[in-house]
């Protein structure tokens, strides 16, 4: 008896697996609608083919998904705030000053820095999204790009600058101008006291030391 139940209790399980195939067969004749992970009917759709043909089709992805950073440099005011919170040091900045405001971001925030220099590294990214949170100006997003695999590794680091190294040098150049200009108009304005002393020129005396002596404490009688 439990050799003809054992060999009952196969056929059946599987009948009920053939028949759970067929069932799926039957309904997968047209793809499920593509719809977002945000939507309230999202998990009441179970009935459809779920595969996509990537790469020509993408699942849509929550707006606030944490995928491949972006700098929009133009907005960017080169404060260090990113590069300083990022707990992975996968920001790399470097400014240059400028002697002037050189234009203003999209909120209307004055840029007084050149960005020489602003890579990220997303294969050091944690996804942690702190640096879009500290970013002052908000130009430094997470955009909903999620597929950004390359053969080479170099190829993730994504260099958001457009200054050569020749503007670079022309922009350093000009600080250096522009400093050592205003250090020439502060040594011309300043009076003869605040100027060094002549060689030659006798100091004036030093006053006398005076020791300190402590006053006597009243008797008690």
């Amino acid at each position: 008896m439990n050799y003809f139940q054992s060999i009952w209790q196969g056929t059946a399980s599987t009948i009920t697996g053939f028949r759970i195939t067929v069932n799926h067969l039957l309904q997968a004749r047209k793809s499920r609608k593509r719809q977002n992970v945000s939507e309230p009917n999202y998990f009441d759709e179970d009935s459809g083919i779920v595969t996509v043909q990537y790469p020509d089709f993408h699942v849509p992805v929550p707006d606030n998904g944490r995928y491949t950073l972006h700098c929009e440099i133009d907005d960017c005011i080169v404060c260090d705030k990113c590069a300083k919170v990022c707990p992975v040091d996968c920001i790399a900045i470097e400014a240059i000053k400028s002697p002037e405001v050189i234009g203003k971001t999209a909120d209307g925030t004055a840029k007084r820095l050149y960005a020489a220099q602003f890579d990220i590294d997303m294969a050091k990214c944690c996804f942690c999204g702190l640096c879009t949170t500290v970013c002052p100006t908000e130009c430094l997003t997470m955009t909903d790009v999620y597929d950004y695999s390359t053969y080479e590794r170099d190829a993730m680091n994504f260099q958001f600058a457009t200054m050569n190294v020749a503007e670079m040098a022309l922009r350093r150049n000009e600080l250096t101008a522009a400093q050592e200009a205003k250090a020439k108009a502060v040594a011309a304005t300043a009076s003869p006291s605040d100027k060094e002393p002549v060689a030659g020129a006798t100091k004036p005396p030093a006053k006398p030391f005076k020791p300190f002596k402590p006053s006597p404490s009243p008797s008690k009688e």
